[in-house]
């Protein structure tokens, strides 16, 4: 996909952090722009600093309902979708995994997994019924999608999941013979200032835990370079616009992997691949990360 001018864009989760940069850079490119979003307050914001080429539609993405009616709406108001952006995501504290309870999981999973899962069977039958071509960004994370951080096995081990899943998407697009590509956007460059250390506050009451979470298993992003500035570490911080501007370079490409410093990953898979072979863990906990 060359050119965004006219095109249509979705966007989940695109009401704050890298949503909003998304939906921005695409704006910038000439896109018109639907965010899906569970956060009324945030959701009204983003159109407000947007402008008219975005309209905003409340969608909760665990919910196959939510994320139809989201299709719906897009295909209402401008009959296509060229690009869909399955980026909402959450997380929890970060605790042993026998310190987590079912909703957790059940939260988590229903968001970052089933959130896409939603968004691809909503839109890409009406995006391939379009005959246009088309895209499918999903967004992951390195962790998990390359190497899990221990502490963080609930969210970890749902970006696995978009990893994977987009793979099979991307082959599948490929052998039924359809205009659409499909691909894995993983945020990097640096530590992310995005909701997502944050996350809890939209957490439904009904997937509430029972316990609390032991105390400093959650943190801010601000607490946390407080944290490794106090033991000496400085943390390079990635400005969100040009994370968005990098993803669209990439969907233009026809990337499926979509990385800053992607080439950097090469040593680390295959440090992680011949700990495998040899019948090693390659996952060890990191102060301060885990």
């Amino acid at each position: 996909m060359e050119d965004f001018e006219g095109k249509v864009a979705v966007v989940t989760g695109g009401a704050s952090g890298i949503g909003l940069a998304l939906a921005r850079a695409f704006v910038s490119a000439g896109a018109k722009v639907v965010i899906g979003d569970v956060e009324q307050g945030a959701l009204d914001a983003a159109v407000a600093e947007l402008g008219s080429a975005v309209s905003g539609h409340i969608t909760d993405v665990s919910k196959p309902e939510s994320v139809e009616a989201l299709a719906e709406a897009v295909y209402a108001r401008h009959g296509a979708c060229h690009v869909l952006c399955n980026n909402a995501g959450v997380s929890v504290a970060n605790l042993n995994l026998w310190e987590t309870e079912a909703s957790d999981w059940t939260w988590v999973h229903g968001v970052n997994v089933h959130g896409v899962v939603n968004g691809v069977r909503a839109f890409v039958p009406r995006m391939i019924a379009g005959g246009e071509e088309g895209f499918v960004l999903n967004t992951s994370s390195g962790d998990g999608g390359i190497a899990p951080l221990a502490g963080q096995n609930v969210y970890a081990s749902s970006k696995a999941a978009v990893s994977i899943l987009t793979e099979c998407l991307a082959a599948q697009l490929v052998a039924a013979e359809t205009k659409l590509s499909a691909a894995i956007f993983y945020p990097s460059g640096g530590l992310l200032r995005t909701g997502i250390w944050t996350t809890k506050r939209n957490r439904p009451a009904d997937l509430a835990r029972d316990t609390p979470v032991p105390e400093g298993s959650e943190t801010t992003f601000e607490e946390f370079l407080d944290t490794m500035k106090k033991v000496g570490v400085e943390l390079p911080v990635q400005d969100l616009d040009e994370l968005a501007a990098h993803a669209l370079a990439g969907i233009q490409a026809g990337d499926f992997v979509i990385m800053i410093g992607r080439e950097g990953i090469e040593a680390q898979l295959t440090e992680r691949a011949k700990k495998l072979a040899r019948g090693e863990c390659p996952t060890k906990v990191i102060p301060g990360f885990s």
